[in-house]
């Protein structure tokens, strides 16, 4: 099996494009073509796209102390649904046209949990749901002493009402195990802490 991908963005052809929504997120229309592995074109296609800039999340983690920070925050998208529309998660936000991503993690963690970032370290990054999405996730470990950490934080203009928890690594590491964290930015960065801690004790 080949190590590289056939087909580049430049076997794509956008034929339209349009902006069909623009409000806090923003959606667009696409009409397009793509060349086929059987060889060809394919026929045109319609297709929604969600357009995001680039997102970054940030596990914080205390060695020293062996504790583990999680946000708790209301989301829309679990509206509706059997559990509770407020999620644990790691603390996140969108990079302004031209940040750096790693300013964007210390930023995000001071607004949210306002703690200073000693170490951060890049876990991994990814595409959220590629299907309909443009949006990329880029994924931290931040080291930072959460013995006087916890509250209330947010900023008032974004409407954000964040709950911060300090929790013991083990306790989190069962919440991860029982599915209580169920979001994948805060899976994939506990299930990387966990295999990679020893490695800061």
């Amino acid at each position: 099996m080949s190590q590289q991908n056939q087909f580049t963005a430049s076997d794509v052809e956008v034929l339209e494009r349009q902006t069909v929504f623009q409000g806090f997120f923003k959606m667009a229309r696409l009409r397009l073509r793509h060349k086929l592995f059987a060889g060809g074109w394919s026929k045109p296609m319609l297709r929604e796209l969600f357009e995001r800039d680039p997102c970054v999340g940030v596990l914080l983690y205390d060695p020293q102390h062996g504790l583990i920070a999680l946000t708790e925050q209301f989301r829309v998208g679990v509206l509706g649904q059997q559990q509770s529309p407020w999620l644990f998660e790691v603390v996140a936000g969108i990079a302004e046209p031209g940040e750096p991503l790693e300013e964007v993690a210390r930023r995000e963690v001071l607004e949210e949990a306002g703690v200073v970032v000693r170490d951060l370290i890049s876990i991994c990054d990814y595409w959220v749901s590629p299907g309909g999405s443009s949006e990329h996730m880029y994924l931290f470990c931040a080291l930072v002493d959460l013995s006087n950490a916890g509250g209330l934080f947010g900023l008032d203009h974004e409407s954000e009402d964040i709950r911060l928890h300090v929790l013991p690594e083990q306790r989190v590491f069962d919440w991860l195990d029982q599915g209580e964290c169920n979001n994948s930015a805060t899976i994939i960065s506990l299930m990387w802490l966990r295999s990679n801690r020893q490695r800061f004790l």
